[in-house]
């Protein structure tokens, strides 16, 4: 891709002497209270994506289509995840070049997140696949708006030394927001609509506080350059010949993030149809082993994440966490493809989890440090994001024909693990971060 003169000169802004304070590269450590109003916030839309994907839309789409659930959950995951890969770029784009007082990132941080909140609230009242369908996409394009905007929080304002301990709270709020979908739920609230008004709120009651108590570098109008359509589409192509760390960098994250969507997309309909958890524990439901097992992911992940987060910016290298993350998780979905039992699926969980937790601590931080420029950090996270948005489209491609006509549950895990190691081979083609 040739930029144009007008986008060089914005680009070349950020590393100007002169350079706005939107644009410039932070140096002063934020507050721990930035860190931890931006981790709940975190926490809010994640609740509501991944709360609400991990066991309300998979008794969705049984409910509404109960001869072929399996179809109906993977096409909603893929359609919404379609809708997010379109949002998340468009909307860091856009905020990227927003002018407002109130700063470039805030005002679409709580946009999405009320978009998101409606679409969710009134998905719970859904009795056809149609609705169903209709309101999980906006609610996908609502969070992965409030998502553009909330990644790019961590390049405006925390410096590098900082990065790899706020990647790593960030990393695990998909994992605490699907804990406490379950909590909501099972044990909380029984029916659909309830459930998901409960998520919903969730997500609009995490986000203020942080949007309203801390502040938002404004942009100066004179620091953008003048709007033209060719230009900002032509923005979503990013060389890899101009930027090949930045490339390694989006197919090292799509591979681990499509390798870990093959794991969870089924785990509510594995426990049931293959493990039948319900017969090995009388009077249990198989939504309370997905709710067991993400403890157990939660807790190991979260004992390698905050370790790991700590040696990365206290040594300043990436890539060997990476690697060594990518294998550990490869190993735990392989036992799985063989250890077909609930002890099994135990153990693979804590054994991914501590793989994923060490990942999650360097991945976000290595892609800050990889970005084309500093005056379109939101477009570039986005574009970044399609490598998780991406793969959750991907994912049910590939998992539902392995699930139901090409070996079952052990194919999906091994094909699964062999894509996390093959994401953690590809990250040493890196050069720019160690």
């Amino acid at each position: 891709m040739t930029l144009s003169t007008d986008a060089l000169a914005f680009n070349a802004a950020a590393s100007a002497a002169d350079a706005p304070a939107a644009l410039a590269e932070p140096v002063t450590p934020v507050r721990k209270r930035f860190i931890a109003l931006l981790t709940l916030a975190h926490l809010g839309l994640f609740a509501g994506m991944f709360g609400v994907s991990g066991l309300l839309l998979p008794r969705q789409a049984e409910l509404v289509s109960p001869h072929g659930k399996e179809a109906a959950l993977a096409l909603a995951a893929g359609l919404g995840a379609l809708m997010a890969v379109l949002a998340n770029p468009l909307i860091g784009a856009l905020s990227d070049r927003t002018t407002s007082r109130f700063g470039r990132r805030h005002i679409w941080t709580i946009g999405g997140a009320a978009t998101g909140a409606i679409a969710l609230t009134l998905l719970g009242y859904q009795t056809t696949l149609f609705g169903m369908l209709v309101f999980w996409c906006v609610a996908m394009v609502g969070l992965n708006g409030m998502l553009a905007a909330l990644t790019a929080e961590v390049p405006d304002h925390v410096p590098v030394q900082q990065r790899a301990v706020t990647s790593a709270f960030m990393g695990l709020m998909p994992a605490a927001g699907t804990i406490i979908g379950v909590v909501l739920a099972v044990f909380v609230f029984t029916g659909l609509a309830e459930g998901y008004a409960a998520l919903a709120a969730m997500v609009l009651l995490l986000t203020l506080p942080f949007v309203l108590t801390t502040r938002d570098a404004v942009l100066p109008r004179a620091a953008l350059t003048p709007f033209r359509w060719r230009e900002f589409l032509a923005g979503f192509w990013i060389s890899p010949r101009r930027h090949p760390d930045f490339a390694w960098a989006w197919i090292t994250r799509f591979l681990m993030q499509l390798g870990s969507a093959m794991f969870t997309l089924y785990l509510l309909f594995f426990l049931r149809d293959r493990i039948h958890y319900e017969q090995v524990f009388p009077g249990a439901r198989s939504e309370e082993g997905v709710f067991i097992l993400t403890l157990i992911y939660t807790g190991c992940a979260l004992l390698t994440a905050t370790t790991v987060g700590f040696l990365s910016d206290r040594s300043g290298r990436r890539k060997i966490f990476v690697i060594v993350s990518s294998m550990i998780q490869g190993a735990g979905m392989l036992m799985l493809a063989f250890w077909q039992t609930w002890a099994g699926a135990e153990c693979a969980a804590a054994i991914v989890a501590l793989g994923y937790g060490a990942y999650i601590a360097v991945d976000q931080a290595m892609i800050t440090q990889v970005l084309p420029a500093a005056g379109n950090r939101g477009k570039d996270l986005g574009v970044i994001n399609f490598a998780i948005a991406g793969p959750y489209a991907l994912a049910p491609v590939f998992a539902a024909p392995l699930v139901t006509q090409f070996g079952g549950y052990p194919v999906l895990f091994a094909v699964a693990g062999t894509i996390l190691v093959l994401g953690g081979i590809f990250v040493r083609n890196i050069k720019g971060v160690r």
